[in-house]
């Protein structure tokens, strides 16, 4: 039996690593259930197996580096912390059996703490180790592809970092789309004019943008050109430079429809694609372009292909446990080698 004492200096951050009702605290409780943690005033002991206890103490005193850092303590960033801590030990075992020297994974405390853009009184960071990578894709190629199921920030991070290229003059525009699937005979039944018919497509477009940038002034910058929100028809015929462009719901464009997006691609431009390939809503038989551009797209250089997770869901903690609950329903009832996997891969690289 092993016992060890972490104490917190700062007595008055005591209530903040603990967690509302204890809950951070209880994060770590649970991904180590053989060590029993008693805290005392500003004294946290923890008993247990001498591995139990080694890894549990690492994860207060990550989860002490997560707030050194101004990250606002959670269950999820504690969950998230712990699992960081978990993979990276598992990664250095398999090293070491391999007879291998492991490189050295990012500690959470690195990759919680990035900050991507800070506006109206808040700080947008990754939440989690998968969308750190998809943050530092971005940043660092011409074209990036955001996969992943509902949840997991793929559109918010890519919108965040549009704003914050505006925001440092990197690029001089934002263009937004989306493919409007119904974009037919059905769409025509319903009332107003043609952008009213669109609008709900590109709703959450909106919804992201408003989180992000003074609502008041979001009608005088798309009246200037500066934000552009528009259906992925409008893109045909255009070659976009300087600007920050993103294509959501990618997974609804055909074949075709993807290779004229990306060749809209012009000089200082970058480009986010992101979309959820379980969730095609194409008519039956049409192959899905996000689904194609994998394929095709697979080792050019300056491409970077993200794949997301259940883990990397940021949502209520259900929203990943159903995700994952639907990942095994179709991997029992896909042909072998189907199901998808959180990958992060540099196409070229």
């Amino acid at each position: 039996m092993a016992e060890r004492i972490v104490t917190i200096d700062d007595a008055d951050r005591m209530p903040e690593l603990m967690g509302s009702a204890d809950a951070v605290m209880k994060e770590v409780e649970r991904a180590h259930p053989d060590v029993d943690i008693f805290v005392r005033g500003n004294v946290i002991t923890l008993r247990g197996t001498d591995e139990a206890v080694a890894a549990a103490t690492t994860a207060v005193e990550e989860l002490r580096s997560v707030m050194a850092a101004g990250v606002p303590l959670t269950p999820e960033i504690a969950r998230e912390s712990v699992r960081m801590l978990s993979a990276a030990r598992g990664v250095a075992a398999a090293a070491a059996d391999a007879g291998k020297a492991g490189e050295a994974a990012e500690r959470p405390a690195g990759v919680l703490s990035r900050s991507i853009l800070s506006t109206r009184g808040r700080t947008i960071r990754p939440k989690t180790h998968g969308q750190a990578d998809y943050v530092k894709a971005i940043e660092s190629h011409t074209v990036t592809f955001g996969i992943g199921p509902a949840g997991t920030g793929k559109t918010y991070l890519a919108m965040a970092q549009a704003v914050a290229a505006l925001q440092a003059k990197k690029v001089n525009r934002i263009v937004l789309t989306r493919p409007a699937v119904e974009a037919g005979e059905r769409l025509g039944f319903l009332p107003g004019s043609l952008n009213d018919k669109i609008d709900p497509y590109l709703r959450p477009l909106y919804d992201a943008l408003h989180d992000m940038v003074d609502p008041e002034s979001i009608p005088r910058l798309m009246e200037a050109g500066t934000i552009e929100v528009a259906p992925l028809a409008y893109m045909r015929g255009r070659t976009l430079n300087d600007a920050f462009v993103i294509l959501d719901e990618a997974q609804n464009t055909t074949r075709e429809q993807m290779k004229m997006f990306l060749t809209r691609l012009g000089f200082g431009t970058t480009m986010v694609v992101t979309g959820d390939v379980t969730q095609v809503d194409l008519p039956g038989g049409t192959q899905s372009g996000l689904r194609a551009s994998r394929e095709i797209l697979d080792g050019v250089e300056d491409i970077a292909f993200c794949e997301l997770g259940a883990q990397d869901v940021v949502r209520h903690r259900l929203v990943s446990d159903i995700v994952t609950a639907y990942a095994k329903a179709d991997e029992a009832h896909a042909p072998r080698g189907g199901g998808q996997q959180r990958r992060f891969k540099e196409s070229g690289r």
